[in-house]
């Protein structure tokens, strides 16, 4: 017997730094049967479990390390973070109290008799009630015997205040008259003469304003996926025995029937029942164009009505709806983590106790070199107060973050961060052709008519007898005559001729469509003249299908249908190959059918003739030949293809099976897309490894500085709240991140 599995998402409250998302993520995973990744990012830990472990459990563990968990809650957009709002007040209070200190500290003309002990009570609030976040974290990670990048701040700030008190109290830096100017670089002096006030007041004004820019930037990074939740209906006006009854959307069933109306949105996917519209749906898929909808089309939840009255049955509610999955999906991404992401919590796990023993390496070594205590002092605190990891754990989350939240804007849906490395790599990209390329819809493309004769007649007598036909092709035709015509003339006496034809009486006139073959039942007289030879003829060599209209013993004209190449398509095909993958067309049809699209679109590769089964091994061949391949297709007999190559991109138009088995969903359902879609994501790893390298960088750089004496605290303080605020607006930047598509929006 399996175990049950189960999965929770959960809200993680207390955390300041990387160091405290790799320390709850540790302590979760040691629950046997558990599987934990904590972001520090979006704040949020995503849980799988086999077992009996339930989400009491796992908060449990989480309040036992020293921080708040619970499952997700829905909250109103305006609503203010009580935390966030008690943060505001600390940055006030400690700017309105530090910026003093700092000025009296820096500016020796402002150093009036007692200056000193004025800065002493402007610091004690700041260095107590303000900072007090970071002494609190550092107090619960000694009870739980870790440290983290708060112990660095608080013992670093604390150290500064206690050393300035005990200077000012039993040294002579309390005696009226004492004055010190500020400099950069640090010298060596008498340690009971020197006070270091600004540096206790200025490092926590400055982390606390890195840290308030810190949260509400993450708050815009996230806003892209709040949005994408709150674009839901909140109730629906259902019909029942004829009468509309207004209800929320959570009493809504499949199979109900419910009203939509102009400028209303569409409570939740369905299928239209009664009425014709156009319906706005580019806050899901970035389209700009409304698209016109009428009964029997499919309709997503969330969109919006924007022409006639429509009745709409459900097909799919609540958690089952495309907007629901597409909300899931990016959440999932956000959560994840890259390869690159994990080394850097694995490095933040290590780093705040090699920073401890850096900083008292560096003590030791200037005492014993005779710097003095006050040097050495200046020198600790601030390798103490320059080394924060937080930037290189903010990273790849905030990169993910607002790269999959702009993602989702534009209808691109990245199911997780390994996707950004798949998508660097990969040279060939494999295209199905129908639903791909193609509309996957039979259109009609021309109607000529024999001399003579009137290309509408042909067009309304042909579409009245095909009506009464289901095949493909008679759809095709029907359609084209009810947006040219309206209502169509009725048929009498129709017959299908099997697997070649249609015929029945329309406005007194026996009319005959289908093959040649089928016409010959009717004898018809020199079945084609000249001009509708040449027309049938180069519909057959352009793999279109062609097919004949009689009456009255003469052809009177040809139709000619197929299977239309999405607009975007070539152009598509071109931004592909800028970006360096190479296409290759896939498809089940016949050679000539697929060099015929493949020219039109501009594809030099064609694998035509394959079977659904057969798909998978056209990847592996192309893998085998040292290709990185990426997949695009939307049916079920994509799946299995989409899952075997290294990118699996599935349209959002297509079935579940493709969805589930892709690494990247196209809710717009064109190729165009695709090209976002790999641009987004390269963008999103570029803008990672940006992050990363500068974190990196900086860490590298200012801690030999700091030890060698060449770096104030102050400054260090807030060269490290920069270093977290840094990383953020950088990955900010993907916000401005444009579609290729001329029709998209954003």
């Amino acid at each position: 017997m399996s175990e049950q599995l189960a999965s929770y998402d959960l809200e993680i409250g207390g955390m300041t730094c990387a160091s405290c998302a790799a320390r709850i993520e540790k302590r979760l995973n040691r629950i046997d049967g558990v599987t934990a990744s904590v972001n520090y990012a979006t704040e949020k830990a995503h849980v799988e479990v086999a077992g009996d472990v339930v989400a009491d459990d796992l908060i449990s563990e989480v309040v036992r390390t020293g921080y708040t968990a619970a499952l997700p809650r829905e909250t109103g957009s305006g609503e203010a973070d009580p935390g966030d709002v008690l943060l505001r007040r600390r940055l006030i209070a400690a700017v309105v109290l530090a910026v003093p200190v700092i000025a009296m500290a820096m500016v020796e003309a402002l150093q009036f008799p007692g200056w000193q002990w004025a800065s002493l009570v402007l610091a004690l609030p700041v260095v107590t009630w303000a900072a007090w976040p970071f002494h609190r974290a550092a107090v619960l990670n000694a009870r739980h015997r870790t440290v983290t990048m708060d112990t660095l701040i608080s013992v670093g700030v604390s150290a500064a205040f206690l050393w300035s008190l005990y200077a000012l109290v039993f040294g002579t830096a309390g005696m009226r008259g004492m004055t010190h100017p500020f400099r950069f670089t640090i010298e060596r002096g008498d340690g009971l003469g020197t006070i270091y006030l600004e540096v206790a007041a200025g490092v926590t004004m400055f982390l606390l304003l890195g840290r308030f820019l810190e949260q509400r930037s993450k708050r815009t990074a996230g806003a892209a996926l709040r949005a994408l939740g709150e674009l839901g209906a909140k109730d629906v006006a259902v019909l029942r025995d004829g009468v509309e009854q207004r209800m929320p959307l959570a009493r809504l069933v499949v199979g109900d029937v419910f009203v939509v109306r102009p400028g209303e949105k569409i409570a939740t996917d369905g299928i239209v029942s009664e009425g014709s519209s156009a319906v706005d749906a580019s806050m899901l898929t970035g389209e700009s164009v409304p698209v016109e909808v009428r009964q029997g089309d499919s309709v997503t939840g969330a969109t919006v009505n924007v022409g006639g009255r429509l009745l709409v049955t459900a097909t799919r509610v609540g958690a089952d709806t495309q907007l629901a999955r597409m909300t899931r999906l990016v959440e999932q991404a956000q959560s994840g983590k890259a390869e690159a992401q994990r080394l850097a919590d694995r490095l933040s796990a290590v780093f705040v106790p090699i920073v401890f023993a850096i900083a008292a390496g560096t003590l030791i070594v200037w005492l014993l070199s005779g710097g003095g205590a006050s040097a050495s002092f200046t020198a600790a605190v601030a390798v103490l107060i320059i080394a924060c990891p937080c930037a290189l754990g903010l990273a790849t989350p905030m990169a993910l973050v607002v790269g999959t939240g702009r993602g989702a804007q534009l209808g691109v849906l990245i199911k997780g961060p390994e996707v950004l490395e798949s998508t660097r790599r990969v040279d060939t990209i494999v295209l199905d052709k129908t639903g791909t390329v193609t509309s996957g819809r039979m259109t009609l493309r021309d109607v000529v008519a024999a001399d003579g004769e009137y290309e509408a007649r042909v067009l309304r007598l042909a579409a009245a007898v095909e009506d009464a036909s289901e095949h493909p092709v008679a759809a095709a035709v029907v359609r084209a005559a009810v947006e040219r015509f309206g209502d169509l003339p009725s048929v009498s006496e129709f017959r299908s001729i099997q697997g070649r034809g249609v015929e029945g009486f329309v406005d007194g006139v026996r009319v005959t469509v289908g093959r040649p073959s089928a016409l010959a039942d009717g004898a018809v007289e020199s079945p084609l003249d000249g001009r509708l030879l040449e027309a049938f003829a180069a519909a057959e060599d352009r793999a279109h299908t062609a097919v004949l209209v009689a009456w009255g013993e003469r052809v009177r004209g040809v139709l000619v249908v197929s299977d239309v190449v999405k607009p975007d398509a070539r152009t598509a095909i071109a931004g592909l190959r800028a970006l360096g993958l190479e296409p290759v067309l896939l498809t089940g049809d016949n050679q000539r059918a697929a060099e015929a699209v493949a020219a039109e679109v501009g594809i030099r590769t064609v694998r035509a003739g394959v079977l659904p089964e057969q798909k998978v091994a056209e990847v592996a061949a192309l893998q085998q030949q040292g290709r990185v391949v990426a997949m695009v297709g939307d049916g079920v007999n994509d799946a299995a293809a989409l899952a075997a190559s290294d990118l699996g991109i599935a349209m959002g138009t297509g079935t579940d099976a493709a969805i589930e088995a892709a690494d990247l969903t196209l809710v717009r359902g064109d190729l165009g897309g695709a090209v976002d879609a790999i641009r987004l994501a390269r963008r999103t790893l570029a803008i990672i490894r940006g992050n990363l390298f500068w974190a990196l960088a900086y860490n590298v750089a200012a801690i030999p500085l700091a030890a060698l004496g060449l770096l104030n605290p102050m400054l260090a303080g807030a060269a490290m709240a920069f270093s977290s605020v840094f990383v953020v607006l950088n990955s900010l930047r993907l916000r401005r991140f444009r579609s290729a598509a001329p029709h998209a929006i954003g």
